[in-house]
């Protein structure tokens, strides 16, 4: 590490307290006038040293948060379809799900026209919140035809896959998902439920998924924390 011999103490010392956990992943370091105290440097040192473990990855900082350690990232791999409980496990994670909301309603309009179902016939709404090792990462919203998965309206959501429950209480396989991506900012209901700043980047996913006849069988919104989440896919030209 090429580093002005004070600047490279600085950074040994947070190299140290990153691996023996004092700051765990997530969590915001102590102001700059702290840390640069508590390390015996100037700021001005101090922020090389920072700038040497952002660029590794190993922090990063915000003009609202100041200096945090970034939370276990999690995306699928280019153009393979991943529940978000395979994604977790992939990765040695342990995937974890509250279920808010678990409930039979009629469809809306939009929702009857996606899933190709009549207006106000009966789906199963399930509100979730998803996360790793514990740390909520996912909100997510699913809405599926109770007349082609009856089965789900009942089965216990806790810390289980929906992909894994569908096939195997209701003999559903998801073969193919049409996802879409957009970016948002939390609202003070999203904050408190991620455990993230009211204003702070998330990412929206919007999916249809079908069975392999191209049945829709699924609509999902997931708002995944900014930080926390990273959507990768293979992009190919038309000839």
């Amino acid at each position: 590490m090429n580093l002005p011999a004070a600047a490279l103490h600085a950074y040994d010392q947070l190299v140290t307290d990153l691996d023996v956990g004092l700051y765990a992943p997530g969590s915001r370091l102590p102001g700059e006038r702290a840390l640069s105290s508590s390390l015996h440097v100037s700021r001005a040192t101090l922020r090389v040293a920072l700038s040497a473990l952002e660029a590794e990855g190993r922090l990063q900082r915000s003009a609202q948060r100041g200096w945090y350690v970034p939370t276990n990232v999690i995306g699928e791999p280019p153009s393979t379809l991943q529940s978000f409980t395979e994604m977790a496990r992939a990765r040695g994670l342990r995937p974890t799900t509250k279920v808010l909301q678990q409930v039979s309603r009629p469809a809306t309009l939009e929702e009857a026209d996606r899933l190709h179902v009549a207006p106000t016939s009966p789906v199963i709404q399930i509100d979730r919140l998803r996360g790793m090792e514990g740390t909520p990462v996912c909100y997510d919203v699913v809405v599926i035809p109770e007349q082609r998965a009856p089965g789900i309206a009942t089965a216990d959501l806790t810390d289980a896959s929906l992909y894994e429950t569908l096939q195997e209480r209701c003999g559903v396989a998801i073969y193919r998902s049409a996802y879409t991506v957009m970016a948002a900012v939390a609202d003070t209901t999203l904050a408190r439920l991620l455990g993230t700043s009211v204003g702070a980047a998330i990412l929206v996913g919007d999916e249809i998924a079908y069975t392999a006849d191209g049945t829709p069988v699924l609509l999902g919104t997931n708002k995944y924390r900014g930080d926390a989440y990273r959507f990768e896919a293979d992009l190919f030209r038309r000839v």
